[in-house]
């Protein structure tokens, strides 16, 4: 007898909905995930069809009073799910970025006490944020941000926070532009590496290079529609991002044991105008670098038997990395070069370091940390890619299934990045706005306010009296950092442009 049913395959897993059921968020709190990810969202099958996947069919209630016909059948890959050192990879990947090259300069502005007091505070705090994300997302049984951000608050704040990411995310992309831009063609007080190689030439031309390192390297990493193309390039990156640490470090360590160091400012400086205003502006700058709320969830979704206290290890032991990484290269950076930091520290490298291999060292990291950006950018851009396409396609088929809007949304992508590149000057006005605004606000406006509504919604997730302290303090200093930064950076272009 002909059928239009085929058989299941062994180990996979069956999820049963309701026809036609409208996407309500409100119940998704209530619903479960099973094993492998997967909601059941309907009330009537919470209980009865957990264990469907299970190969033991004992478990199944079978006297339980339910209309199949009233479900459809969705069938789904297990989950074999990533360790957690797998998650925490992937999660330091997603922070350490091109943040890290704007640092020691936060330390000529800031001075060392204050400014390491400050890596390691943002650092802190933005852990506890991640927490509180992990754990509201898992209770109300989101798939996204975006999702946790409207069963809190509504579809209005789901729109706003992925336009923060868009933003976030094109501001990261286009910082990314600029430091290739000015490590390989230079720029008016820096050298470029191929100068330096091959004298002057066609690549003096910072935009027309550029252009060319986006359709000859990024381009073809960028139209892949699943990031697991991207698990290798991702490894490589974070390899190469460790060996600029050590480098800096290791030459500061050097220069520092054999006296050749200036004593480094110790407190910020209050003596002028303009740095009252750096000093505005460069919180919103350190608070950039530790931006990952985005790519939380995916990554928890793919953590083999996740829990929020699995997640909670994940995210400790990768702030811990992170901190550590920050301060050396923002010590080390800044020890290196002092008042004559820049805002992008690898345009210092052109310079005698005043070492032996001063050269070579210079090379391995400015091309090293270029070859970690160019390997980065696809991942990003990735993350970047979807949120443009889950806010303009709502509802249509994922990307991996039309190729052509996947190819056009990237084309159009990485054009505005370019254009965005060859407009903004340097990375520290690029951080100064989005650490001011987006940053701020992904990190820890939103899941500041995430924790507070859905605490008050839900008394099952009612917060202690130290968390409801912690969830009002990150929200209170995101706002004085988010109006300060832009106050700072108002200030900073009027007094540029006198």
């Amino acid at each position: 007898m002909d059928s239009n049913y085929s058989a299941i395959p062994k180990g996979s897993f069956v999820e049963l909905q309701m026809h036609n059921e409208p996407p309500d968020f409100r119940s998704q709190q209530k619903s479960l995930l099973s094993d492998d990810g997967n909601r059941v969202n309907h009330p009537k099958v919470i209980d009865d069809f957990d264990d469907l996947n299970d190969d033991d069919d004992d478990d199944v209630d079978t006297d339980v009073d339910v209309d199949l016909d009233d479900y459809t059948l969705v069938l789904s890959k297990p989950n074999t799910g990533s360790g957690v050192s797998g998650a925490v990879f992937n999660l330091t990947t997603t922070i350490i970025g091109a943040g890290i090259m704007a640092l020691p300069a936060t330390m000529k502005v800031l001075g060392l006490v204050l400014g390491i007091f400050l890596i390691i505070l943002i650092g802190i705090l933005s852990e506890i944020s991640v927490e509180m994300l992990i754990r509201f997302a898992v209770s109300c049984k989101a798939r996204s941000y975006g999702e946790v951000v409207q069963i809190a608050m509504g579809r209005t704040a789901r729109v706003l926070s992925e336009i923060c990411i868009i933003v976030n995310n094109a501001g990261v992309l286009i910082v990314y532009l600029i430091i290739m831009g000015d490590v390989m063609s230079g720029s008016v007080r820096h050298i470029g590496v191929f100068d330096q190689w091959l004298g002057h030439g066609f690549w003096d031309h910072r935009k027309l290079l550029v252009l060319v390192v986006m359709v000859v390297f990024l381009a073809p990493l960028c139209v892949l529609d699943r990031i697991d193309s991207l698990s290798m390039t991702s490894a490589a990156s974070v390899a190469l991002a460790v060996v600029f640490v050590v480098v800096c470090f290791a030459v500061a360590f050097i220069k520092l044991i054999e006296g050749k160091i200036e004593a480094p400012r110790m407190s910020p400086d209050f003596g002028s105008k303009m740095a009252i205003l750096d000093l505005l502006v460069v919180i919103p700058i350190m608070t950039n670098a530790y931006v990952c709320h985005f790519n939380v969830q995916p990554i928890y979704n793919e953590l083999e038997g996740r829990s929020p206290q699995k997640m909670n290890q994940v995210g400790r032991i990768t702030t811990v990395l992170c901190v550590v990484v920050y301060a050396s290269t923002a010590i080390s950076g800044y020890l290196l070069f002092g008042k004559d930091t820049e805002g992008d520290v690898l345009t210092n490298f052109d310079r005698n370091l005043g070492i032996r291999f001063s050269t070579a060292l210079n090379y391995i990291v400015r091309v090293g940390y270029i070859l970690h950006l160019v390997l980065v950018f696809p991942v990003i851009h990735f993350s970047l890619r979807q949120t443009v396409d889950n806010l303009v396609f709502e509802g249509s088929a994922p990307l991996t299934e039309s190729k052509k809007r996947s190819l056009a949304l990237t084309v159009i992508l990485l054009v505005l990045i370019y254009i965005g590149s060859t407009m903004i000057p340097n990375i520290w006005t690029a951080f100064k706005f989005t650490g001011a605004t987006t940053a701020v606000s992904l990190g820890f406006t939103f899941p500041a306010l995430i924790a507070l509504r859905i605490s008050q919604q839900e008394e099952s997730m009612s917060l202690s009296r130290v968390e409801k302290f912690l969830s009002w303090l990150m929200l209170i200093l995101a706002v004085i950092v988010s109006i300060t930064g832009i106050i700072g950076n108002i200030y900073t272009i009027q007094s540029s442009s006198e």
